[in-house]
């Protein structure tokens, strides 16, 4: 009997596994800009899997380097895949006065507390087996006054705040030396981007420079700032952008008009909502005395089926919250609840299976006070993104020259389903604080595998009962 009875769970599971699956298109076996995804952290403070290598570490102190290092990373190498991420930004990896890389000691050394550049390259060939690419950064100033540019190359430097170094910028030794370090570094590693970070008061002309360098180098590699620039980056930080999509998410029944904007973007665009620099986005929530759980489900389906390319500081997973550095690094907590982990997976997930939710066109239908609703269309496939970040239960009427004649919009996050009416509209509600994403397909009308599904649950529960009874009577 317990053959029998594992038996049909199994085709019961795998019945419903078929039907709510979406039928959606492969990604393509090339990844473009437009398919990817950042997940951003610290090498320092993401994991330690080295403890020999943990020089004057102390993670009690958060000023203090607390030992992550890549072999750590290349350990946890699951949690960035499953949760869906296309590349790992990792940050400065050169050796540093600094647990965040920022105060560089060279372009030529890794810090020794981050590891070998075996191990660095182990990491990088680990995480691109699991379809992860690794993008790291090249801080262009804020560099300590130790430097070996400055110690052994008397590089000319002038005096910034905090005890740092910047470089002369107008100085053609100093740059000349710069395109020089970044080149040989890009070229040397299997990196799938590069981001130029502490751009300074270094002029646009000279950015452009670098950027070309590195292009002659490694033509397909993402060349990337985490800073507002009209230099030639593939992506660079949009300050507008961002404000538009804090103050739509941070607190509940926010104005979305200024997500109008998404419309007349390509995809070609950073989209995100803090980064770690400054303030973390859980923390406008908190401000606002908001749930997070609740604000990141709705934020988090904006931003991975908005047009653009998402990036996610880590443990925003987790709704971290903080400030400034060095409160907003903590150490990553890999034991704590998953729902928000789980529910940001799922809408990668969906975003990573089909290329018509990263490329489609993009059809805003509705938004009013929080509640947005908008198409991702393509040849293939079209989606319909409700997201409503209101206090009361919202719905939306979508007309058929829109969806099509006789189709059916099948939720994938909460199993939400609507289907044509009699006047030929569809009608899409959701109640507050909820996203949805249907995938629009032809309504067939009577569901054979969903009743062979029903039935099959329903007889196997009886069946069960009948011999937990049996059971119970052979023993009184």
């Amino acid at each position: 009997m317990r053959r029998k009875t594992t038996l049909s769970s199994i085709l019961i599971f795998a019945l419903l596994f078929t039907i709510v699956q979406p039928h959606t298109i492969q990604a393509k076996a090339e990844r473009t800009l437009e398919d990817e995804s950042i997940y951003d952290l610290l090498v320092d403070r993401f994991n330690n899997g080295n403890f020999e290598n943990d020089i004057d570490v102390d993670p009690r102190v958060e000023e203090d380097f607390s030992g992550g290092d890549f072999l750590g990373i290349t350990e946890k190498v699951a949690y960035i895949k499953d949760l869906g991420f296309t590349i790992a930004s990792i940050g400065p990896v050169f050796e540093s006065e600094t647990y965040d890389g920022n105060q560089a000691l060279s372009y030529d050394a890794f810090e020794p507390r981050f590891g070998t550049e075996k191990e660095f390259i182990q990491m990088i060939d680990v995480l691109k087996e699991n379809g992860i690419g690794v993008m790291a950064d090249f801080p262009l100033n804020g560099i300590s006054p130790q430097h070996t540019g400055i110690t052994e190359s008397t590089l000319p430097t002038v005096a910034a705040e905090g005890g740092n170094i910047q470089w002369d910028t107008n100085d053609q030794a100093v740059q000349q030396y710069i395109k020089e370090k970044l080149t040989n570094f890009v070229s040397k590693y299997d990196l799938i981007g590069i981001r130029l970070t502490k751009l300074g008061e270094f002029d646009q002309s000279f950015v452009n420079e670098l950027i070309e360098a590195v292009k002659e180098e490694k033509p397909a590699l993402y060349v990337m700032t985490n800073e507002a620039s009209e230099a030639n980056f593939d992506l660079a930080m949009n300050a507008d952008l961002m404000k538009a999509m804090v103050d739509a998410y941070a607190v509940i029944d926010a104005e979305t008009s200024q997500l109008q904007m998404f419309e007349h973007m390509d995809g070609k665009q950073l989209v995100q909502f803090d980064d770690l620099t400054g303030k973390r986005f859980t923390q406008d929530m908190i401000d606002a005395r908001m749930y997070p759980p609740t604000r990141w489900k709705t934020a988090a389906t904006a931003l991975l089926t908005l047009p653009g390319v998402p990036l996610l500081p880590y443990e925003s997973e987790i709704a971290v919250v903080g400030n400034e550095a060095p409160e907003t690094h903590p150490i990553t907590n890999f034991k704590t609840d998953t729902e928000l982990y789980d529910y940001m997976k799922n809408v990668n997930q969906l975003r990573n299976e089909s290329e018509t939710l990263r490329n489609g066109k993009m059809e805003i239908l509705h938004n009013e006070d929080g509640h947005l609703v908008f198409t991702r269309t393509s040849d293939e496939e079209t989606w319909v993104v409700s997201i409503n970040n209101t206090s009361e239960t919202k719905g939306v009427e979508i007309d058929e020259s829109i969806i099509g004649e006789k189709k059916r919009l099948r939720g994938i996050l909460t199993g939400d389903s609507a289907l044509q009416a009699k006047d030929g509209k569809y009608r899409v509600v959701l109640e507050r604080e909820l996203a949805e994403v249907y995938l629009v397909e032809d309504d067939k009308g009577f569901n054979t595998a969903y009743l062979i599904a029903t039935i099959l649950i329903y007889t196997s529960f009886l069946g069960l009962m009948f011999v937990l009874i049996r059971r119970s009577k052979k023993k009184k």
